[in-house]
């Protein structure tokens, strides 16, 4: 390969690397062209599976700042760059491996973070983002209704309150004012006798002068 062709191939790797949310290595051995059309299709738009030559991929993942894959590089390479789901993806290649025992998963990276085998293994068995979405949104509905419920209890019975105080002033109009209800009858007669003795005490004046 020409020295630009070469350039070109690795900034191409480079991109495909910085794009993704994670990539896993496999070795295609023994797979037949159908095969490897068959498991690209089987990725969908979750990955982008390429055939890369080791000494490309071993420059490429050093220009993206990825350390340990020299190891990896064996055999024929060929990786998935995720470009979607990283579970769903990790999931496809695994049932694919099952079936044809010819791909062989060696590891990846996610998130920067070096992946063997086993740990991609246990990727896919993690719950899908749209299951886990489904159960998030389920929680937070749950959430919501007791929220709800603990809200409205306060109200109910303040309007509760309300109603019997409504009742209650409709009886005693004074408690809306801060009185204590209107004077018994009793007061009312104490006072009468006070009020009719004031004339008298002005007569009893004028005929003194």
């Amino acid at each position: 390969m020409a020295r630009p062709d070469k350039a070109a191939a690795v900034a191409e790797v480079v991109e495909a690397f910085n794009n993704a949310a994670g990539a896993v290595l496999t070795e295609y051995r023994g797979l037949t062209v159908a095969e490897l059309q068959q498991l690209r299709r089987s990725l969908g738009e979750n990955a982008n599976y390429a055939v890369v030559k080791n000494t490309l991929a071993q420059i490429a993942a050093k220009e993206a700042g990825i350390e340990g894959f020299d190891e990896l590089l064996t055999g024929p390479t060929a990786i998935a760059f995720i470009e979607g789901d990283v579970v769903e993806a990790a999931k496809g290649l695994r049932d694919f491996a099952k079936a044809n025992p010819a791909l062989v998963i060696k590891g990846g990276v996610l998130d920067g973070n070096l992946l063997d085998a086993s740990e991609i293994a246990k990727l896919a068995d993690l719950e899908s983002r749209e299951v886990l979405l489904g159960k998030l949104a389920g929680a937070l509905l749950a959430s919501l209704s007791q929220a709800v419920y603990l809200l409205n209890a306060p109200i109910s019975q303040a309007a509760r309150l309300a109603g019997a105080l409504e009742a209650k002033a409709q009886q005693d109009p004074t408690i809306l004012a801060g009185g204590a209800g209107a004077p018994a009858p009793v007061e009312a007669a104490e006072e009468a006798p006070a009020a009719e003795e004031a004339p008298a005490s002005d007569e009893a004046e004028s005929t003194e002068a």
